[in-house]
């Protein structure tokens, strides 16, 4: 193992201990760093999550170990006869070749409203399609602990009358101070992509550039992803997942 990498066992464990604290035990530690060795995962930039005392892999993570291993492209299609778009009932089949000549390693992945967060409602084809994608990219490098985004939830999306009001913010779009630092501080403190957090956001907002957004509709969102990130982050994760690059290849 490289200085590099024995450089990112030392930090994902540090990092884990300051993330989970109460829940972590010398055997997650110990299995941390087998699998920090194995595949050069990191913990700050979410491509491991440990909950409920079991460690997960999330779609980024299994992303950026096939692009570091060359992997040569990912091929996905819908099963049809598994789909049923006025249910929301989808499921995709994808395809990781890791190499030209690898005749690849298949996986399958379903989504409907009975097991996916009610607050990812009308995503159900994009969860469909990630979850094949993560589960073809497992088989493909050998990884045994499931990705985040294949687990379902039971958590219900909170009442318009309790979700906790948006603080003021002064000026539109992100210009405001209080209204960016809380937003700021939700992506350090749940370890959220920025770049995926941006995209959610102008899709959110239904406009080109965030700049076009106005103070209320910046509000909205930064109460709608607090909200969602203590509430049901793993749902939140995979929202925020939908919105990578899609890709033929991972070159």
């Amino acid at each position: 193992m490289t200085d590099r990498w024995k450089h990112q066992v030392l930090e994902n464990c540090r990092q884990a201990k300051r993330s989970w604290a109460n829940a972590l035990t010398s055997s997650h530690l110990s299995f941390l760093r087998e699998i920090t060795e194995r595949f050069q995962l990191s913990v700050s930039a979410g491509d491991l999550l440990l909950l409920d005392s079991r460690w997960y892999v999330s779609h980024s993570g299994l992303l950026g170990l096939a692009r570091r291993n060359r992997c040569a492209g990912i091929h996905v299609r819908p099963v049809l006869q598994f789909c049923d778009p006025s249910s929301q009932r989808w499921a995709f089949e994808a395809t990781v070749y890791k190499s030209r000549t690898c005749k690849g390693f298949t996986g399958f992945g379903d989504a409907d409203p009975n097991n996916t967060s009610p607050l990812v409602r009308g995503a159900e084809m994009r969860v469909a399609e990630t979850r094949a994608v993560n589960r073809a990219l497992r088989k493909a490098y050998g990884i045994g602990i499931c990705s985040v985004e294949e687990i379902g939830s039971s958590a219900e999306p909170a009442s318009e009358s309790k979700k906790i009001p948006p603080k003021p913010a002064n000026g539109n779009g992100f210009g405001g101070r209080t209204v960016r630092d809380r937003l700021c501080q939700l992506i350090r403190q749940h370890q959220l992509d920025p770049a995926l957090v941006k995209a959610y956001a102008t899709d959110f907002c239904g406009v080109k550039t965030l700049r076009e957004a106005t103070r209320e509709q910046v509000e909205s969102f930064v109460a709608r992803l607090a909200d969602w990130a203590e509430k049901d982050r793993n749902a939140l994760l995979c929202q925020l997942n939908s919105y990578l690059p899609q890709k033929a290849g991972v070159a």
